[in-house]
């Protein structure tokens, strides 16, 4: 055989080799790529099965949270077992193996694991959360012939704990949960369940500081007594507005009653101040808090204005309390609308669309000071009376207490320690924190016309997130605007004061802008115009402070200019003085500085 020959049939036998590679190579390919196919196919599938179950979940959720505000026990358990079914069929829809691999996947990977999170999320919740809300019978939370059941809150207390416990495990595993490259319909799907479990942890968390401490509070270990002062937003002050009228009220194992009741003008200034005040409290407000009791909150921070007023009613009435729990009028006519109107002796009736009104401007405007200092008196007995007395639906009362903490119109300070940290920083402590993770804007007011005519201010803020800054510092940009609907003429001397602003009708407001804790007040302008402000600081805040007069009719703007604390994160917040017209709000987010 010749050389050529033997060298044609090697080439031949390499030939034929090649080719049975090339035929296995892509016999494999397409063995693998069917495998592939088949399983991004059954991974749509699931998807699309998870996805219509955890749409029947979200509507039933909806339905079972007003079912147990509204405490129809019978369709709130059979809402549950509907709910837990679909949570279940989520979970199982994305916990299979090829989910699992396609969680894995470069490009699906993400939005997947997501799905994946917010399924479990919804099931835990089902199974964790709910069934403890929908046992929990909501009218044992409101009074009953005049008492509420301190036993009854006593024996819910762990299963509320424990049901406020799995609602944060369940928001801490969803905060692990990236976003950056999620597509869009996941995001914002997740994004809405963080808001929602946002919502019901605030209130499981009331529910359960609730259980906790109001046994005590309302005298299950022995007697209590607080002072119950109402705020006047007529006259502005950072918490609200003036701390005017007063009742001293006793707690005795739930059952509640008024002792004796008073106003800001008995107990009369105080000389010597009844407090030594921080060096930087007195740059900001002088010694006025602690030597006049319609001045104690010119601060924020209710715990140091609480403190003030005890101490003067001690003063001057011998009556140490327990505790202040401050209210306003608009919250009155929250409860108003679970009590129904509520008549006064010697005075117009109370009505939950009118008493805000009837408080803050009527009563002014027809009655001399005497006559309304015997009116307010007798309208907080009335209502007293009869949110005790009364058959109130426990939706409405939770409901007007939800908002009223919400907008914080209710703040309570207790003299025990412990009790007070069982409220830490929450809205209903107002408490200003000396540090946060998220930052927090202050808008305070407090009047500087000597007036009651704050009734007729409408204020609103944006806070918009800027540029990102070195030491993970962000610029915040503020603009406030105080509209007047204050007429031009026909108010009397009780409504327009001392006048302070030259013109009776023209409502001086000082305003205090607090920046985020460890933050800076950077610059101001007021109708585009540059400011100076007034500087101090307070609970390791910077505070520029204001001056803002506003014409009847007029509005005026304030743009403030101001930057965070260091490594804070998240959408900033207001913190606004409660008015007697609820704020427009609107915080414009940007996103991360690290996206």
């Amino acid at each position: 055989m010749t050389e050529s020959g033997v060298s044609r049939r090697g080439r031949r036998r390499l030939r034929r080799r090649t080719r049975a590679r090339i035929r296995r190579a892509l016999l494999v390919g397409l063995v693998v790529g069917s495998l592939l196919l088949a399983g991004s196919g059954w991974v749509a599938f699931r998807g699309w099965q998870a996805r219509a179950h955890l749409l029947n979940a979200a509507g039933l959720a909806r339905e079972l949270s007003a079912q147990i505000v509204g405490g129809d026990a019978a369709r709130a358990q059979r809402t549950l077992a509907a709910l837990q079914e679909q949570a279940g069929a989520a979970r199982d829809a994305t916990g299979d193996p090829s989910w699992w691999l396609g969680q894995r996947s470069p490009y699906a990977g993400d939005d997947l694991g997501a799905v994946r999170q917010i399924a479990v999320a919804i099931d835990d919740l089902a199974r964790r959360a709910f069934p403890t809300l929908v046992r929990t019978d909501l009218a044992t939370l409101v009074p009953k012939e005049g008492r509420l059941d301190v036993a009854r809150l006593r024996a819910v207390s762990t299963e509320l704990a424990d049901v406020n416990a799995a609602v944060r495990e369940t928001r801490t595993r969803l905060d692990a949960v990236p976003t950056t490259d999620l597509v869009g319909q996941v995001r914002t799907a997740l994004t809405d369940l963080r808001a929602e479990i946002d919502r019901l942890a605030g209130l499981t968390g009331a529910a359960d500081q609730g259980a906790k401490v109001l046994p005590a509070l309302l005298g299950a270990d022995g007697r209590r007594t607080y002072l119950l002062v109402s705020q006047n937003p007529a006259e502005l002050r950072a918490t609200g507005g003036m701390l005017g009228a007063y009742a001293v009220i006793r707690a005795d194992n739930g059952r509640v009653e008024i002792v004796t009741q008073g106003s800001a003008v008995d107990l009369r200034r105080f000389d010597p101040p009844v407090a030594t005040l921080p060096a930087e409290m007195r740059r900001l407000y002088t010694d006025l808090p602690a030597i006049y009791p319609a001045d104690v909150n010119l601060t924020p921070h209710f715990p140091t204005a609480a403190k003030l007023y005890r101490e003067m009613v001690r003063l001057r009435t011998g009556t140490t309390v327990d505790g202040v729990l401050a209210v306003d009028p608009v919250a009155l006519s929250y409860l108003l609308a679970a009590t129904g109107p509520v008549a006064v002796p010697g005075g117009p009736k109370l009505a939950a669309d009118t008493v805000v009104r009837t408080l803050l401007s009527d009563t002014y405007r027809s009655m001399g000071l005497k006559e309304q200092d015997a009116y307010y008196a007798a309208a907080a007995a009335a209502v007293f009376d009869a949110f005790l007395a009364a058959k109130v639906n426990p939706k409405a009362v939770l409901s007007a207490f939800d908002r009223s903490i919400a907008e914080r119109r209710i703040l309570f300070w207790s003299v025990r320690s412990g009790e007070q940290r069982i409220f830490g920083e929450s809205r209903v402590s107002g408490i200003l924190p000396e540090r946060e993770t998220v930052p927090s804007v202050g808008v305070f007011l407090n009047d500087g016309s000597g007036a009651k005519l704050g009734y007729y201010l409408k204020p609103t803020a944006q806070l918009t997130v800027g540029e990102c800054q070195g030491e993970g510092r962000r610029q915040l940009r503020l603009r406030f605007s105080l509209r007047s609907s204050a007429p031009t003429s026909g108010l009397n001397r009780s409504v327009l004061g001392a006048g302070k602003a030259g013109d009776p009708y023209t409502i001086r407001t000082l305003v205090y802008i607090f920046s985020p804790a460890g933050g800076a007040v950077m610059g101001a302008r007021i109708d585009g115009a540059d400011a100076a402000l007034g500087s101090g600081t307070e609970r390791r805040r910077q505070v520029g402070v204001a001056n803002v007069e506003v014409p009847p009719g007029a509005t005026r703007t304030l743009d403030v200019d101001l930057l965070t604390g260091r490594n804070t994160a998240g959408t900033p917040e207001l913190w606004l003085t409660p008015t007697a017209t609820p704020w427009t709000t609107q915080v414009v987010s940007a996103p991360s500085c690290n996206q």
